[in-house]
C-alpha cells in the first residue's frame, strides 16, 4: 500500500476486524475504528476508536477526514437456529446489523472515499453460506446475499473511482464463532469439514482484506472473494 493513506474501518476493534485494523496499522496508516467498545485497540499507532452502534447510526460527520482511501464493513452476526425457530424480528436483526449497518455506512464515508487521490476501496463481508446452502443459516445466508447483491450493484455504479467487493468467509477463529468451537471435539468438527482441514483464522481474512484495499487489488471489483479452506468450491472424498 502506498504511504500515509486513511481507512474507515466500522467493527475493527475485535476479530477479523481488529486484524485488518492491525495491519493497517503496522503498514504505517491512519485507521479511524467505530466500534462499540476500543476492544483491542491499544498501542496500536495511528488509530482513533470512535463509539458507534452500527443498528442505530453512522460514523458522525465530523469524525471522518475530507479523503478517505478505504472502507471496511466488518460487523456480523451468527444466528444459527432452525427456520421454524425464527421470527421475523430476528431476520430484521440480521439484516440491520449486516445490511443496513453497512448502507450507513457507505453513505457516511461515500464523499470522502470520492475524494480519494487514485482512486478508494470498499470491503464488505458476506460468508460462504450464501454460495453453499447449510441448514440453519436461513436468516444470515439472506443477509449476507443481500450484501452480495449490494456489492455487485454498487461496484458498477461507482467504478471506475471507487471499488467495492466482498469476502465471504467460512468459520473463522474469532469471539463471534467462540460457541461453535467450544472444546476440541466441536473445534475437530469444524476442521474436517474443511477441504483444508482446518478453520480459518482472522489473519486469513484481513490479509485478503488489505490486498482487496491495497494497490495490488487496484483491477478487481464487483467480486466475492471465497476465503474458506475450500468449502465452497470443493468436496474431498477419503
Amino acid at each position: 500500500m502506498k504511504d500515509s493513506q486513511t481507512y474507515v474501518v466500522i467493527g475493527g476493534s475485535a476479530g477479523i476486524g481488529r486484524e485488518i485494523t492491525h495491519r493497517l496499522s503496522a503498514g504505517g496508516h491512519q485507521v479511524i475504528v467505530g466500534s462499540r467498545t476500543a476492544g483491542e485497540l491499544e498501542g496500536m499507532t495511528g488509530v482513533t476508536h470512535i463509539p458507534l452502534d452500527v443498528t442505530a447510526s453512522a460514523l458522525p460527520a465530523d469524525s471522518i477526514p475530507k479523503k478517505l482511501d478505504g472502507m471496511v464493513y466488518c460487523p456480523g452476526s451468527i444466528n444459527l437456529r432452525p427456520f421454524r425457530g425464527l421470527k421475523p424480528e430476528a431476520f430484521l436483526a440480521d439484516y440491520q446489523v449486516n445490511f443496513l449497518g453497512a448502507v450507513r455506512s457507505i453513505h457516511a464515508c461515500l464523499t470522502a472515499l470520492k475524494k480519494a487521490d487514485g482512486g478508494a476501496a470498499i470491503v464488505l463481508f458476506s460468508t460462504v453460506a450464501v454460495q453453499t446452502g447449510m441448514p440453519f443459516h436461513t436468516s444470515i445466508a439472506s443477509a449476507k446475499g443481500a450484501v452480495e447483491g449490494l456489492t455487485r450493484s454498487l461496484a458498477a455504479e461507482l467504478a471506475p473511482k471507487i471499488r467495492v467487493n466482498a469476502i465471504a468467509p467460512s468459520l473463522t477463529d474469532t469471539p463471534l464463532a467462540a460457541s461453535l468451537l467450544a472444546g476440541e471435539d466441536k473445534r475437530k468438527a469444524a476442521a474436517d469439514r474443511h477441504p483444508l482441514q482446518r478453520v480459518g483464522h482472522p489473519r486469513d481474512i484481513a490479509a485478503a482484506a488489505c490486498h482487496l484495499l491495497s494497490s495490488d487489488g487496484a483491477w478487481i471489483t464487483g467480486q466475492i472473494l471465497h476465503v474458506d479452506g475450500g468449502m465452497g468450491a470443493l468436496r474431498t472424498f477419503k
